[in-house]
């Protein structure tokens, strides 16, 4: 995409300064609880404020145009002190005390303009399609057995994110999907060459199915012999994964059109969760099939793994690499698709973000291991360990060698 996106923030949460400038594929990466989700699902109400506020109202939830409970009912409960009002907005009647200091408010900028949550709140609404579809960490929960759960299964104080998201799961199965039982492999929602990836390296030869239980229908996997097994017998990467996967259906339209709706933004939370590192190339695969869809995707993750890729394709870009080396990167078949996929993939913009547990966001796009700065040499903190692990055992390694020569010297 052309146009750039960029977000600052301060003093919102866990984070003190922030300013990511959004590529095609925008990836977060730091410690739990350092605020990449409450940035993600920030960036969610700047886009879709109308859409969220029209999904309250539809389900009979009224926020009664207070800010503090709207974050309430957003973020998730005990949520609402993450945002610090300005001395704008507090007014004058909750002036401090004189010599006092007043903490520094949330500033929240989306590209050039000054964003006051109390404003944005309250605004007209104009806009009523949503323009990002947000795949949660906690996506496992929108199956309860291998049941789909509707929006009014979850308690108010829930985050939003997780019960749209299983909303959209529950209308897919029931409703899009509903004179159909088998849904993986399904032919109409992603090619051949991705359902052979994720046969060979997710589902190992099992289907995905449904079957009626009490006038819903429930989803199992069914072996190669016919017999089905229910949800809490499938491995945890299998579990971790079909949810996933039935968001990816719904933002690949089974149409001539490449995206969903008005749908621009994906964002994902931890997409490796409960997957092997070959899985989480196949699964990334599917990430680059949404970026030469058209949409804009940022990640969120642990696993650096996903750098390696995204440390790759770089290294492509700015070495003359071609559509072949990406394929063998992912040991994929040179397919007219594939190509077409992996010429694409060289042509997108990549960025890295560090949210440090001091709050601070760093950008370490370059992923440089020599870089001087410790954030990007370590991407993130990702191979901190490995690298550290590596400096021991060749520290030991020399002692042992250095203790075998002097033994031997003395042994002459």
């Amino acid at each position: 995409m052309g146009d750039t996106k960029t977000l600052r923030v301060q003093n919102l949460g866990p984070i003190q300064e922030a300013e990511v400038v959004f590529g095609d594929l925008t990836v977060l990466v730091g410690p739990q609880a350092s605020g990449k989700s409450i940035f993600m699902q920030l960036l969610k109400v700047l886009l879709d404020y109308g859409p969220i506020r029209e999904e309250f109202k539809r389900f009979g939830i009224d926020w009664q145009k207070r800010w503090e409970n709207f974050l309430e009912l957003y973020f998730g409960e005990g949520m609402s002190e993450i945002y610090r009002e300005s001395a704008e907005e507090q007014g004058a009647e909750s002036e401090i005390r004189e010599g006092a200091e007043r903490p520094a408010g949330t500033l929240i900028q989306w590209n050039q303009s000054v964003i006051r949550l109390s404003e944005l709140l309250t605004r007209r609404i104009r806009e009523q399609e949503e323009q990002m579809f947000y795949i949660p960490a906690q996506r496992v929960l929108a199956l309860r057995d291998g049941l789909t759960r509707p929006f009014t299964d979850y308690r108010a104080g829930d985050p939003f994110v997780v019960r749209e998201f299983a909303e959209k799961i529950h209308q897919l199965v029931q409703s899009e999907f509903a004179t159909k039982e088998e849904l993986f492999p399904q032919e109409r929602r992603l090619k051949s060459e991705y359902r052979e990836i994720l046969n060979q390296h997710i589902f190992a030869g099992f289907g995905l199915r449904t079957e009626m239980e009490r006038f819903q229908r429930r989803l199992v996997l069914k072996s190669p012999t016919g017999r089905s097994l229910s949800f809490l017998v499938w491995s945890a990467g299998q579990r971790e994964f079909v949810p996933l996967l039935l968001g990816l259906y719904w933002l690949i339209p089974p149409t001539k059109k490449s995206r969903r709706g008005r749908v621009e933004w994906v964002a994902i939370e931890e997409l490796e969760m409960g997957l092997h590192p070959v899985a989480i190339s196949a699964v990334m695969v599917l990430v680059l099939e949404l970026l030469h869809r058209g949409y804009r995707v940022v990640l969120s993750t642990h696993s650096p793994h996903i750098l390696d890729v995204v440390w790759a394709l770089q290294i492509m870009q700015s070495h003359q690499g071609r559509p072949a080396n990406v394929l063998r990167m992912f040991s994929l078949p040179s397919t007219g698709p594939l190509r077409e996929l992996a010429e694409d993939a060289l042509k997108k913009t990549y960025r890295v973000y560090y949210f440090r547990r001091d709050g601070k966001v760093v950008d370490i796009t370059g992923l440089n291991p020599g870089a001087p700065s410790e954030d990007e040499a370590g991407w993130g903190g990702l191979t901190e360990f490995s690298g550290k692990v590596g400096d021991i055992i060749a520290e030991v390694v020399r002692q042992a060698e250095s203790q075998e020569a002097l033994g031997g010297e003395n042994g002459k």
